[in-house]
């Protein structure tokens, strides 16, 4: 990748990197699981990256590589991010802590989140991010009328998870 490409990927994956933290967030159950998901996820990022065409958004581009690897790498019993060499030019992206003390209210949320399957947990992660049912079905591979439908008994489930659990 020339030098030109990398400088845009640096800039742009800086300026987006809250996806990938929020990502972290629904899927990683510790720091160091958030710290090992979100390096993971830059790498693919990083590799995929001279493929980006700039059909879809940036955003829309780096939701589905990030999504797609959270989900790939939690399937199942799968809990074990295995490493690769890290690639110099990556040193350069500041790493900021995703402050999740600001967010106490979301605290409930997420705890009810994390039990949904894997495919609900990116739906609600895309409509809490205010993406439109056109983006969130291209990204995850479903039709809008099908996003609609999965995100209303996503509400609903949820709403009973937490009213069962008091609040957690």
């Amino acid at each position: 990748m020339n030098k030109n490409k990398e400088i845009e990927f640096v800039g742009l994956l800086e300026q987006h990197q809250n996806i990938l933290h929020k990502i972290c967030k629904l899927y990683a159950t510790d720091l160091n699981a958030h710290k090992d998901l979100f390096q993971e996820m830059v790498i693919q990022l990083w590799r995929s990256y001279p493929t980006f065409k700039g059909e879809a958004k940036f955003t829309t581009w780096a939701y589905r590589v990030a999504l797609n690897t959270a989900i790939s790498l939690y399937r199942g019993t799968k809990r074990k991010i295995t490493t690769v060499d890290w690639d110099n030019s990556l040193q350069n992206i500041r790493y900021e802590e995703y402050d999740t003390e600001q967010e106490e209210q979301l605290k409930t949320l997420y705890t009810a989140v994390r039990q949904l399957n894997d495919i609900e947990k990116a739906l609600v992660y895309m409509y809490l991010e205010d993406k439109d049912y056109a983006e969130i079905s291209d990204t995850l591979g479903i039709s809008e009328v099908n996003a609609r439908v999965k995100m209303n008994r996503i509400k609903t489930k949820l709403k009973n998870m937490i009213d069962q659990n008091g609040g957690y």
